[in-house]
């Protein structure tokens, strides 16, 4: 790793990019072991595109408290369409309940409303459970997204208990603070940038950056995120 890396992840380790409260911290609570709290950590999850994530998650906090069956799929597959979105909407939650719906349905009858289970069925493998959303991608908008899908898998590392034995392929999720600080690390350039397919070029640089390290990945994610939203204010 070069010497901007380096600094980059000292500062973040030593606070000085912020992120003492992050977009998922606004959550209610649950049991890191249950099957609710898994849930309230994914469907959200889905609807994060393109959305401001401290107000998604804080909406997503607001409608569990006020309705904590529109996170439950054995409930969810029942409400008429019309009634979810009026409960979605209530506090801006999602914007395209049918793709709320349709993840609960997946979870509902492939799970046992139980997503835990897709974990257990494709032995905590991150390169299965990839593999296995990638294949079935209808059954999974916006999940299976190369950048919500790797860090939906972050996610569920940091607040809930799920172990990946091979939390190496859960690369950096190529959002758009996360392109812009890699292009001012050096990692792509501006031209590159630009490209279509930008995501998968930054995903290739960072797995082969941090191949030799101690780090994986989607350990360079939050840094480069943070850096990023605070405009670069710290120079590197």
């Amino acid at each position: 790793m070069n010497e901007k890396i380096c600094k980059l992840l000292e500062l973040y380790k030593a606070g000085k990019l912020g992120g003492e409260k992050m977009p998922e911290d606004e959550n209610p609570g649950l049991d890191i072991h249950s099957r609710e709290n898994y849930l309230y950590f994914t469907l959200p999850m889905a609807l994060n595109y393109q959305r401001n994530s401290y107000k998604l998650w804080e909406s997503a906090n607001q409608t569990h408290k006020d309705n904590a069956d529109c996170f439950l799929p054995e409930c969810v597959v029942k409400i008429p369409l019309v009634e979810l979105r009026e409960n979605l909407l209530k506090y801006k939650t999602a914007l395209q309940p049918e793709i709320w719906k349709t993840l609960c349905t997946t979870i509902h009858e492939q799970f046992d409303n139980d997503i835990r289970n897709l974990f257990i069925q494709e032995h905590f493998s991150v390169f299965r459970i990839k593999k296995h959303i990638n294949e079935n991608k209808s059954a999974f908008p916006y999940l299976s997204g190369k950048k919500i899908l790797n860090y939906w898998l972050f996610v569920m590392e940091k607040y809930t208990d799920v172990k990946f034995f091979d939390r190496e392929n859960i690369t950096v999720a190529p959002d758009t603070h996360v392109i812009q600080a890699s292009c001012k690390l050096g990692i792509i350039d501006e031209s590159e940038k630009l490209l279509p397919n930008v995501q998968d070029i930054v995903s290739e640089r960072w797995e082969n950056i941090l191949s030799e390290t101690e780090y994986c990945p989607i350990d360079i994610h939050t840094p480069l995120w943070l850096w990023s939203r605070g405009k670069f204010e710290i120079n590197i």
